[in-house]
């Protein structure tokens, strides 16, 4: 497994890791993370495709680029992949033409063959689907030992239009999907918060979806300007200040949920995922040393499950962390970098939800305020 990592800004190539001696022309798969008006630019596309002439290329729009240890803005970072024996399928599907996003979900993953499949790496759409329905349809259609990791495209702190494409120029409402196929792919994950819950218990009493109306039986707009203060008028994107930890039954742990838009119309709140009528919820906030400590748990994480240090990591943390953090969002993927050490290459985008299991090779969940790393590399 051989890998490259480069830079595109202002329309050309500003930079480039490429210790193993790569050649472009040899590389199998491009991944790619950037800035909404740069990665769905026709001429992105035809200098990405240039340069990696062989290779798959799938590339989705970010809220903020992770390229080696820092965190960047206005770029498309970029990962190229040459394996030794690992083989890739894979899927394209537009939301448009599902019924649900549940129903996406489970024919994206159909579409892959499932024989010896060990991973399936998932770029979606951020603001068209839901991505608690979308990773449900996978998690039923996966074999129960497939890895499902990603995460749902962003546009900065516009909440406008996302864009995700395949071989071609990202568009909107695509999700894409690339299995990883291969006994000698050896595979860590993580996934961890840091965010502090505070005030009392509260329940769900009005919600259709992802669409939340009421809590305690009070309109969830008003309650949420309450505990907003002087951030109110700068919503939603202030309300990722304070996402919500909601418990979907006793016997699970909480995850957590991040506003994607609000309708002053309907009085309601857009989430990144399902918030059930009768679910439990808390209010969050920030501390900054513990969403850092968060980001080293997560590396840490992908150590205890495969003691080898991944070659590659995916990192795709939620853009309420940049927004929270904005001076001090390089230490979190220094974090990383300092558990993993220069064998370790790393790349990713900050997103409108991240797709990780809670759990240890366990079924995906949708994750909103966290940091998750997918560890790859390929045994000799």
């Amino acid at each position: 497994m051989k890998t490259i990592s480069t830079l595109y800004k202002d329309q050309s190539f500003c930079k480039e890791k490429n210790e193993e001696n790569l050649n472009f022309e040899e590389a199998q798969l491009v991944i790619g993370f950037g800035s909404s008006s740069l990665v769905s630019h026709e001429k992105s596309f035809s200098d990405i495709k240039k340069r990696f002439p062989n290779a798959n290329i799938a590339l989705c729009s970010s809220a903020g680029e992770i390229y080696e240890n820092e965190v960047v803005d206005d770029t498309i970072s970029l990962v190229a992949i040459q394996f030794e024996s690992t083989t890739m399928k894979t899927s394209e599907i537009s939301i448009e033409d599902f019924d649900s996003s549940y129903e996406a979900g489970k024919t994206l993953v159909q579409h892959l063959l499932q024989e010896n499949l060990k991973l399936i790496f998932v770029l979606s759409d951020g603001g068209k689907v839901n991505g608690s329905e979308l990773v449900k349809g996978m998690n039923f259609s996966k074999r129960k030992d497939v890895l499902i990791t990603g995460g749902l495209a962003g546009d900065g702190k516009n909440f406008e239009k996302t864009f995700v494409g395949l071989n071609k120029v990202p568009e909107s409402g695509k999700i894409i999907a690339i299995g990883f196929y291969g006994d000698k792919l050896v595979l860590s994950h993580g996934s961890v918060g840091g965010w502090e819950s505070f005030g009392m218990e509260r329940t769900v009493t009005k919600a259709e979806g992802n669409i939340l109306f009421e809590i305690d039986n009070k309109n969830v707009l008003t309650l949420y300007k309450t505990y907003l203060g002087k951030y109110a008028n700068e919503l939603p994107g202030s309300a990722l200040l304070f996402p919500l930890s909601i418990t979907l039954d006793d016997n699970k742990e909480p995850i957590v949920r991040t506003i994607l838009s609000i309708d002053n119309e309907k009085q309601s709140i857009t989430f990144a995922g399902d918030i059930p009528t009768g679910s439990k919820i808390r209010f969050m906030k920030a501390n900054f040393d513990r969403l850092i400590d968060a980001a080293s748990d997560a590396a840490n994480s992908c150590l205890e499950m495969e003691k080898n240090k991944p070659k590659l990591a995916f990192l795709i943390s939620c853009v309420g962390r940049k927004l929270i953090m904005p001076n001090r969002i390089d230490e979190e993927v220094e974090a990383i970098s300092e558990v993993f050490g220069n064998g370790t290459m790393l790349s990713g985008f900050y997103s409108y939800g991240e797709i990780s299991p809670l759990n240890p090779m366990g079924n995906c969940e949708l994750q909103n305020q966290t940091m998750t790393i997918t560890g790859i590399n390929e045994i000799v």
